[in-house]
């Protein structure tokens, strides 16, 4: 997919900031531009709606973790549940931890 952005000359100085992030990380500037996106989209979500929203877990199954997670008091966290069940993959269990961590 390609997308086009168009900024006016005022915005000229985010633009060098996004050549200064993607030089310093070593990755495209399209890497940088969706990393920002999914923080903001994501800030303040728990972790088992990153996973949905990342396409990992369907809603029926994070619905059915969230129920054994209140019936075991909140002894196992939301992430073991979905592993144990095989829910999820350990891959995505751990972007989206990365996601919540870096936005909060």
């Amino acid at each position: 997919m390609q997308t086009t952005i168009y900024y006016r000359e005022e915005d000229q100085y985010l633009m060098d900031k996004l050549e200064e992030k993607s030089s310093r990380e070593r990755k495209s500037k399209s890497a940088i531009i969706l990393s920002i996106l999914e923080e903001y989209f994501e800030s303040d979500q728990r972790v088992g709606t990153v996973l949905k929203d990342l396409g990992a877990v369907e809603h029926s199954q994070l619905k059915e973790a969230l129920k054994e997670q209140t019936e075991d008091k909140g002894e196992k966290r939301l992430g073991q549940i979905l592993l144990e069940r095989d829910y999820v993959r350990e891959v995505d269990l751990d972007r989206a931890l990365a996601i919540q961590q870096r936005t909060n």
